[in-house]
Parts: C-alpha cells; structure tokens; sequence
C-alpha cells in the first residue's frame, strides 16, 4: 500500500497547528470542491484526498497514531494488542521450558509485516477453524457550503454518499467550520465488520450585511444629524424583516444598542436566539444650500467651538 503523506496533502510539516491544518483544509476544499470543478475527476480526487488528511490530523488521537504507524495507524489499536499476547506468549515459553531455554521468536520487519503475520487474511483458531478478522471501515468526509440565511431556519439536505442518497437535517444556527458526524454511513467494514462513519464539515458563506459572533449579530445603522440632535425614529433591518427604533436627543455616532432576541438561532435550542446589537452612524449632511449655511454658522456664533 502506497504512503500518503497527509502533512504534504495539506502543505504542511509535522510542527503544524490544529488552527493551521483547518486552515489548510478549508481552502483547498473550497479550492478543488466538485461542485466548483464540474467533470474535473482530478480535482475531485485531490479533494478526497485533503478530506481524508484532514479527518486523520484534525484529530489528536488520529493524528498521533498516524504520526507513530505511519499508513497502518488504523490497525495501531490491534497491533499493540496483538504485540502484548507475544509478549506474554513468548514470557510463557522462556519460562516453561526447563533449563532456563527460552523458546521465544524474535519478530523483524516493518508494521505491515507485523499486521500480515498476526492478521492476514485467514488464521487459524486453538480449534483449527480458519476465521477471518473483522475491520471497521474507513471513515468518510464530505464538505457542504450553505448561505447565513440558509441556516437561519432548520435545513434539510439531500446528499449523495457512496451511491446512496441520505437525507440529513440540519439544526438552525449550525457554525461555520462544524463537523457532523453521521453514524454507519461512511465504508463498508472488512470481512462482516462495522461500517465507518461519515464526516460532512460545514462551511457558511455570510452573503449579508450583518456580522456574526455565535448567536449573536451585529449590524450598523445610519442616523442623520437631525434626528440625532432632536431625537425621532429610524427604520432598520433585522435579519428578520424590519423594525423601527427611538432615537434619543443628543444621541453620539458610535452609540451602541441592543435588541434581545433578534440575533441568530441558538444551535440545537429551539425558539432561542442571540441578540442583535445595532451600532449608529450619525451622517453629516452634504451639499448645503446658502441658507443651511448660514443658520449652522448662526449656530456656531450662539455655541462656539470647543463649548459643550
């Protein structure tokens, strides 16, 4: 089995941090995505092949196993196993034969010798019965993108996974950059065993004017000058629809607000939502007339610069 060097999949060294492989991840999946490279089949490969190094280096275990086993880090749990009852069989050896003979065998060669010998294909039980070890099947990864309104309300996916369709739901208020596991449905199993399971990172596009922190929104809101100084009311948009606010006299640009309850869906917690925070910029007027002109200067006179 050839090597993949998951570190150069991604265009990364071993020192790379889990901020650096997701970074890594996001733009090449969006950079090789199928949908982005219709009847590319190498593009479509080469993004297997980052979906696959990412789901083995986002994980610390993973990542672990395969920085020690290298190309068999999945069979890494068997091995140690199967390296212990050698361990204890060839201690059972030295110590039952008389005369202090030690009957153990030294075992040479790499990890995939070591899986060949212990696990090949066929062994033989204490009874004679030829069995066949059973492995659990790979894990896949697939890469969704969806808009910021899309994940406003619950959405309901259709995806197509090893020629299978499943129909998946996803909660409102789903994060840029999660990952949703989906039991059963990644490879088959080896020799009767466990499916894998399926991977699907989720990647939001914000197509809006308003910034999102988690449940929280945070948009900005222009305010002539007027209505600053004298106080009134303001149209503004919510994700939502819109809603009209009070302006108080006086109000500085920069005054911040809040509204409760008109931010984001809170994932997985239904008829709760964050808060929208509104901050104002007050407009100054431009293109004055002569007379505008010389009120602001008649202002000027009754309220010099500098006095508050």
């Amino acid at each position: 089995m050839e090597f993949v060097d998951y570190y150069k999949t991604l265009g990364l060294t071993k020192k790379a941090t889990q901020k650096e492989i997701k970074a890594a991840y996001r733009k090449l999946a969006r950079k090789y995505h199928p949908d982005l490279n219709p009847n590319n089949q190498e593009a479509e490969n080469t993004f297997k092949q980052v979906s696959e190094a990412h789901e083995v280096l986002s994980d610390p275990e993973k990542r672990k196993k395969y920085d020690e086993f290298g190309k068999d880090w999945k069979h890494a749990d068997e091995f140690k196993e199967a390296q212990r009852q050698q361990q204890q069989r060839q201690q059972q050896q030295t110590y039952g034969n008389a005369g202090g003979y030690s009957n153990q065998q030294e075992f040479s060669g790499d990890f995939s010798d070591f899986f060949e010998s212990m696990f090949g294909d066929q062994g033989r039980s204490s009874q004679g019965r030829t069995r066949q070890n059973k492995f659990r099947g790979q894990d896949l990864n697939a890469h969704l993108e969806l808009n910021l309104k899309d994940v406003y309300t619950t959405q309901k996916q259709t995806l197509t996974v090893n020629g299978k369709k499943i129909r998946l739901t996803f909660p409102a208020g789903i994060e840029d950059g999660q990952v949703i596991k989906i039991n059963g449905h990644g490879a088959p199993g080896i020799n009767g065993g466990p499916n894998g399971d399926l991977y699907i990172t989720v990647s939001i596009n914000n197509n809006t004017d308003f910034k999102r922190d988690g449940s929280h929104l945070y948009t900005t809101a222009d305010v002539d000058l007027y209505t600053a100084l004298l106080g009134g009311e303001v149209l503004i948009d919510t994700f939502d629809g819109k809603v009209k606010l009070k302006i108080t006299p006086e109000t500085q640009s920069g005054t911040k607000v809040k509204l409760k309850g008109k931010g984001f869906p809170v994932y997985k917690k239904e008829n709760e939502f964050g808060d929208l925070i509104v901050t104002y910029n007050v407009k100054l007027p431009t293109n004055l007339s002569e007379k505008e002109k010389q009120l602001i200067s008649e202002l000027q006179n009754i309220r010099p610069h500098g006095n508050k």
